[in-house]
């Protein structure tokens, strides 16, 4: 007589499992914080496009901070402002991670000064270089430093950590060579600490994403940079749709775990970044790629196209219609 009420308990214990599973289907990513605001925008539209049955958590601990978790096989999806490097792909490929490299929108590095400072009405490249190359640190520290042009007044530095793929680009725009800058200034994964630094000190100068200016423009100025033709020129969806905003425009990605996009829903959520991402970009304040392009990083999910564009090695001023097309280096 215990047998069918056995058998109904295993059978309402097994259909509580099921459905446990099912709400539980998880999608994990973390990284850039640059990227942070888009992927968050995606992952709440996905999220109530498919009613509870998938959570989506999205963390921000740096482009670097992202690659050690992924390459450790511990997140689902890196969201990166910068290509993986080297030492990143190594760790991958001992872990026996495989990863499919999608660009997902373009974003306007920003350099930001004081509502208050008046007389910095555009600045070069070379200016920028002056101020933050490594030579600099502990012996450029005032205004006329740079340029004799501008007042004698205490310069104070703000930008991205050393994680941060943000640090990345700009020092291999603007000084030459990735990573290379004098360490003598108020560094965070935080773009918001950056943006409350800059914004209580008359004297500062900091970049990060065009997104997080727009967000606190109230706070903040941005400052014109001298492209390689000798125009000044304001970040701006048009500006880096032209490509006149130049060298601090640059695309931004999200690396999938190629076995975790055999799951259900991370193939689904990462489709949906495709499809609906250049909606979202425009409402968080970045440039959607082309539709073509997108249709093209659809293509590449869909084949599994795993590797990297770049081979390890940042690269400025590159198309995403050429990245797309390149073999990748695993």
């Amino acid at each position: 007589m215990r047998y069918p009420i056995i058998s109904m308990a295993f059978t309402v214990l097994g259909s509580l499992a099921a459905s446990a599973a099912h709400a539980q289907a998880l999608v994990k990513i973390d990284g850039s914080s640059t990227v942070f605001p888009i992927t968050e925008a995606v992952a709440e539209e996905f999220q109530k496009a498919k009613r509870g049955a998938v959570r989506v958590t999205v963390g921000i601990s740096g482009t670097g901070g992202g690659f050690k978790k992924f390459c450790r096989g511990e997140i689902d999806i890196s969201d990166a402002s910068r290509p993986i490097l080297k030492k990143e792909m190594e760790d991958c490929k001992a872990a026996g991670i495989k990863y499919i490299e999608l660009p997902v929108a373009f974003d306007a590095l920003t350099v930001v000064i004081n509502p208050k400072n008046a007389f910095l009405k555009e600045i070069k490249v070379s200016e920028l270089k002056a101020i933050w190359e490594p030579a600099a640190q502990a012996k450029l520290t005032k205004w006329n430093q740079a340029n004799p042009a501008w007042p004698d007044q205490n310069l104070k530095l703000y930008g991205p950590g050393a994680d941060s793929g943000t640090f990345d680009y700009f020092t291999e725009a603007v000084v030459g060579k990735a990573k290379s800058s004098r360490g003598d200034y108020t560094a965070s994964e935080d773009d918001n600490v950056l943006v409350q630094g800059v914004s209580r000190d008359t004297g500062g100068l900091g970049y990060f994403g065009f997104a997080y200016y727009i967000e606190n423009r109230d706070k903040l100025k941005a400052v014109p940079v001298v492209n390689s033709k000798g125009r000044a020129v304001l970040p701006s969806l048009e500006t880096v749709i032209d490509g006149s905003y130049e060298p601090l425009s640059r695309p931004i990605f999200i690396y999938i775990n190629a076995k975790a996009a055999d799951r259900p829903e991370v193939r689904e959520f990462v489709e949906f970044y495709l499809k609906n991402g250049g909606k979202l970009a425009r409402e968080v304040k970045y440039v959607p790629l082309s539709d073509a392009d997108y249709r093209h990083a659809l293509e590449n999910l869909g084949k599994k196209k795993t590797g990297t564009a770049f081979g390890g090695v940042a690269e400025v001023g590159v198309k995403v219609a050429d990245l797309l097309k390149r073999d990748p280096h695993e």
